[in-house]
């Protein structure tokens, strides 16, 4: 049966009987800029349950301002058609702004992203207590602007790393990009005539860049359920189904 993981935002319960060196202080702040291992990072993390999202990137912490509709819409609106997409996926999972453990120096905490799951394939897993492990292969994040984070130092780690498509949408810019690793980098994915990308990594996922800058979401779905009845996600899925 096709799985798709509630949605969760939460903190991470660090490793029990962490080694710390002699000199480092007894602190339990977390603070925005904030250079620390991930380790460092998730003991801190663990010990302030006030903090609703908190990321590692490049070994720096980052901790974003609170939420405005600006973000908050398009995030809902590229998860649903991807949480759409899974559910009709077997071996596809969904989350959103799940804690994500990429390598020792990026703990970020994505917007929306697709795994395979191992047995599929897939890269990425679900560690011992409860948190993703290594590259998924699609993540999406919501940016302002180009000068973002999401366009610099997460792409870097996210290549680096092996993420196979990456997809920022810059709101104030009305722009999606779509990146797909290519030959070690990130290549733009282009859109056909209608403004359409086919994603390369999920066949079928096939989301209208146009009716998803302009807010309409039921358009959007409407053509990610043309790309699900295709008989390129058919045969995607009955692959998937007999490994799952």
């Amino acid at each position: 049966m096709p799985h798709m993981a509630e949605l969760e935002v939460k903190s991470p319960s660090g490793r029990s009987g962490a080694a710390q060196p002699p000199s480092a202080p007894a602190t339990t702040t977390l603070e925005n800029g904030d250079r620390l291992t991930r380790c460092e990072f998730e003991r801190r993390y663990a010990q302030r349950p006030d903090l609703k999202k908190a990321q590692l990137v490049e070994g720096i912490v980052y901790m974003p301002s609170p939420v405005s509709v600006a973000h908050a819409e398009p995030h809902a609106m590229i998860q649903a058609a991807l949480l759409v997409y899974a559910a009709s996926t077997p071996g596809v999972h969904g989350y959103g702004n799940a804690t994500l453990r990429l390598d020792l120096d990026n703990e970020p905490q994505p917007d929306v992203l697709l795994r395979l799951a191992p047995e599929a394939g897939g890269r990425s897993r679900v560690s011992d207590d409860g948190y993703l492990e290594g590259a998924p292969e699609l993540i999406v994040e919501i940016a302002a602007t180009s000068a973002s984070i999401d366009l610099h130092d997460k792409l870097s780690a996210y290549r680096r790393n092996g993420v196979q498509e990456y997809v920022v949408w810059r709101t104030q810019e009305q722009c999606i990009d779509w990146f797909e690793l290519t030959d070690g980098d990130y290549r733009p994915l282009p859109a056909g005539d209608a403004g359409v990308v086919h994603s390369r990594v999920f066949p079928g996922l096939r989301p209208a860049v146009p009716a998803l800058l302009n807010g309409d979401l039921a358009a959007a779905l409407r053509e990610l359920q043309a790309g699900i009845d295709a008989d390129e996600h058919r045969r995607f899925a009955a692959r998937l189904a007999k490994l799952s």
